[in-house]
C-alpha cells in the first residue's frame, strides 16, 4: 500500500478528508467487519475485500483526482471511515454521474460527521469542476443516510426511486432512493446559511 500522500486535503472545523494510509487498513477492515456498520449492505467485508475498495479508491483518486476520501478527526487524527464523491458504475442511466457516499465508524455516528464532512466535499467539487449535478443513493430502510442526504441540502423525486442492479440477490435492501443537488440548489442552501 502506497501512502498517497498527494491528494490534497479537504479540512472542515473537525476533520480531514485524505488519501488512504497503510495505517487505515487495519481500522477500515474493522469497520466493514461490524455488522452494524453493514447492514444496509449485502455482506460484511473480509480483510481482502476491504483493502480491495481502499485500492479501488487510491486508484480513482490517482486517475480523476475523485474518489471516496479517509476521514481522521482533526483533534487526536483517528480515522473514522470515508467521505467522498465518485462515479456511478453500477449500470444504467446514472452511470459517469458522480455520487456522494460515506461510511463511519460506529465510534463516529451520530456526532454530525457525515453531514460536516459530505458539505465540504459537496464544497468542493462544485468549486472546482464543471458538474451540474452529484447524485446519492442509499436502501430506502437506511434511515441514517437519508437523513444525511436531506441535511446537506439533496432532493428526492419519489419517482427516482429504483431497484439497484447490483442488489437484485437482496431485496430487503430494495428499493433505493436517489437524492440529487445541481449546482443552483447548492448555491441557494449555501446562501441560506451565510
Amino acid at each position: 500500500m502506497i501512502d498517497f500522500a498527494t491528494v490534497r486535503p479537504i479540512h472542515t472545523e473537525r476533520l480531514t478528508l485524505r488519501g488512504w494510509r497503510t495505517s487505515d487498513l487495519g481500522p477500515f477492515a474493522a469497520m466493514n467487519a461490524d455488522p452494524e456498520v453493514m447492514r444496509h449492505f449485502p455482506a460484511c467485508l473480509d480483510r481482502a475485500g476491504s483493502d480491495a475498495l481502499v485500492e479501488r479508491q487510491q486508484e480513482g483518486l490517482r486517475r480523476e483526482r475523485r474518489g471516496l476520501l479517509a476521514a481522521e478527526t482533526r483533534e487526536d487524527g483517528v480515522f473514522i471511515g470515508f467521505i467522498g464523491i465518485m462515479r456511478v458504475n453500477f449500470g444504467g442511466p446514472l452511470d459517469g454521474l458522480p455520487e456522494i457516499g460515506w461510511r463511519l465508524a460506529r465510534a463516529a455516528w451520530g456526532q454530525g460527521y457525515a453531514s460536516e464532512g459530505a458539505r465540504a466535499c459537496l464544497a468542493h467539487a462544485f468549486a472546482s469542476s464543471g458538474e451540474a449535478e452529484i447524485v446519492a443513493v442509499a436502501p430506502q430502510r437506511n434511515a441514517g443516510s437519508l437523513a444525511v442526504m436531506r441535511k446537506i441540502g439533496m432532493q428526492r423525486d419519489p419517482a427516482d426511486d429504483f431497484e439497484h442492479p447490483r442488489l437484485t440477490d437482496y431485496p430487503h435492501l430494495q428499493p433505493c432512493q436517489l437524492y440529487r443537488i445541481t449546482r443552483a440548489r447548492w448555491d441557494e442552501v449555501q446562501g441560506a446559511h451565510d
